[in-house]
This record gives structure tokens, sequence and C-alpha cells, in this order.
């Protein structure tokens, strides 16, 4: 996965007047990977998905999916729906009760015309639902729901997969459940998935580029790990402002530490859970790093890091700054939350060498 640094396969443009609100947005986006949309609620999000599905239409809307317009106003194109190679997942699984969950799956291949049920057993291996083939939609729990509607949706063989806000109706448990499945698909599928949400837990995890909506308008456009560490961003984000780091297990230590590498430096994490080799995606919240002029040796932070000041920005707590930190020896970024009265003691301004200490690392996927 290159982190959205593909060029765009998918090209939209909508524009729809509503009493009291507009959608107006434009959408290059890469064409492999999962792409998140985020926002508050009621910024277009919804909205921007069912374009893209069909659903709502847009008099000047434009749709390129791979190179082929699925829409285009100007010269008379607009495919409906049912003629759209897309899968398309709602907050609610959307199965059909009166068919046992082989039924539904059925349905979905025959949809698509794939009578010889390519790609039926894996399916069933990636999302975990072999045991359930026999059951009825009304005994399975809520994540077993949504894992068999994400199936039946991918054996219509679509060029796109819609997803809007699929783990909202589940609780932690069911989410805790589902989250893995959704990684596996992350990893396997090499058709582009849209994935609307408003949690940047959810989002940090799966995503590899992040598009920001508010008001109907797209704010920002990007590779996620870049969008993520940007200091000016942090309103958008509230108090979970943090980076993402790309990182590969380098060794188990004796004392029961994992040391993880990665461009620009090493992070150790309690336990050897992921084996040497394994690539790790990890969370750092600026509210959990500090920073210091030089490195200490009298500390129990374990993680210090050599950097450089690369931007200061205000945030929405008065008297706190965001600090956008470029790691030494790579392109790696971090953000550090620190009050403006440690910000004057210590000097902090661009392209000042600083340690960014950190205290906490969590573990995505």
């Amino acid at each position: 996965m290159d982190n959205g640094r593909l060029e765009p396969m998918m090209v939209g443009h909508f524009h729809i007047d509503y009493s009291g609100f507009t959608l107006d947005v434009d959408l290059p986006m890469p064409g492999k990977g999962i792409t998140a949309l985020f926002g508050p609620s009621g910024s277009g999000k919804t909205t921007i998905l069912r374009c893209m599905a069909g659903l709502e239409r847009s008099p000047k809307g434009f749709l390129s999916v791979a190179g082929e317009v699925w829409q285009d106003e100007q010269h008379g194109i607009f495919l409906p729906t049912h003629k759209r190679p897309l899968g398309l997942i709602f907050q609610e699984a959307s199965l059909f009760p009166h068919l046992s969950v082989l039924g539904n799956l059925q349905y979905g291949m025959k949809r698509a015309g794939n009578t010889k049920g390519e790609g039926f057993d894996t399916m069933l291996d990636l999302l975990g639902i072999r045991p359930l083939l026999k059951r009825t939609p009304d005994s399975l729990s809520g994540g077993e729901r949504q894992r068999v509607t994400i199936a039946r949706a991918l054996l219509t063989r679509p060029r796109l997969l819609l997803m809007d806000e699929p783990l909202s109706a589940l609780d932690r448990k069911r989410k805790l459940e589902i989250l893995p499945y959704l990684e596996r698909l992350h990893d396997e599928l090499s058709i582009p998935v849209l994935y609307v949400s408003h949690s940047l837990d959810e989002v940090a995890r799966l995503a590899d580029h992040l598009v920001l909506i508010e008001n109907g308008r797209v704010t920002e456009n990007g590779p996620l790990a870049d969008i993520l560490a940007r200091p000016d961003l942090g309103a958008a984000f509230g108090g979970e402002t943090g980076a993402v780091l790309e990182t590969m297990v380098a060794a188990h230590e004796a004392d029961g530490l994992t040391r993880l590498e990665f461009p620009g430096g090493k992070l150790y994490i309690a336990g050897n859970a992921h084996a040497p080799g394994s690539r790790l995606r990890c969370r750092i919240h600026a509210s959990d790093v500090s920073l210091a002029l030089s490195a200490y040796k009298d500390t129990s932070i374990l993680n210090t890091l050599p950097a450089i000041i690369a931007d200061v920005a205000e945030t929405d707590t008065p008297g706190h700054v965001l600090v956008q930190l470029q790691l030494m020896g790579g392109e790696s970024l971090l953000l550090a939350r620190i009050t403006e009265r440690s910000r004057q003691t210590l000097g902090i301004t661009s392209g000042l060498p600083v340690v960014a200490q950190v205290k906490s690392v969590a573990i995505l996927r």
C-alpha cells in the first residue's frame, strides 16, 4: 500500500443546492486502498456517497472510476445505481430475512452473473463466516450480520465499495469483533473503498487516504499520515489529535519489550505478540508527546526521538499550541501538544532541534 500517494483513479465532482445547505465538492482520489471521508455530522459525507452510488443526482455531476465514466451530465451520461458495478454497505446490515446466510450470498453472486461462485470460498475465509452459512439473519449478532453483508456486496464483484459508517450501529464489543476483518479486507482487496466515518479511531486504523469534509465542502484531501500530522488541523480532530506511523517489528528484547523501527527512529512497546518482520501501524497522540532541548538519561520514558521543529500552530484550547516535529533521519512526523508557557520557556520555533519524549504508543494494526 502506498499511503495514498497514487495517481487519482477516481474523480468526482458534485454540486447540489438544498434548502439551507449546498454540497460542492471536487474529489480526486486514489484507486487503491481505503479512502475515508471524515467530518462532523451534517457535513455532507453520506450525501457524497449517495451521489457516487447514483442514489442522489447532481445536475452538473461527474464521476469516473478507473477510467470508466459513470456520470457526466454535460454529455448526458448517467448510469443508474443498478448499472454501476459497486457494493454498498450501510449503517444497518441489509440482509434478506427470509433467506439463510448462504441464500443471501448466493443472491449476490446471481446478481453479478457469478454462476461459478468465483471468490466464494475466499470471502468465507476472509470474513470468517463459513460457520454461519445455515443460519438466518435474525440469529446473528450485529457484527456477524455486517460481515455477511460485506461478503454479499463483494461477491457481486464490484469495482468500488462504498461503506457508510458500517460500525456506527454496533456496540464497542461488536466493533472490536469486526475491525480485524476490515483490516483483512484492506490488505487483500484490490478495489478502492470509500469509507464514511465520524470516528477518528476507525479512520486512523483503517484508512490510507483522508478527505476532510465541512459544510458541504472538501477542506483537505491527501495521505492519512500527512493530514493527521498537520498542526493547523488540530481543531478538526479535537482531543484525538495525533500522528500515525507505519513501523516494522525489528526484534523482541530480552526484557520483554519489542523494538519497532521506522524511517526516523525506533520505538519500544510492551509484549511480543507480533512476529519480527511484521508491519504495525501505530498512533501517537499529541498529548502523549513532550519536548526537551536535550536527551535525559535519568528518565523512565523509553521512547525519545531526536527531531526538528517543523511548525507551530494555535489550538482551540487557550494557553496551548500544537508543535509539528520532523523526526531525524526520515520523513516521519509527530505532533506534540504543549502549553504556551512551555513554548516560550524552551524557545520553541521552526528549525529548533529538540528531543521528543513519547509517553504512550497505541498499536492500531
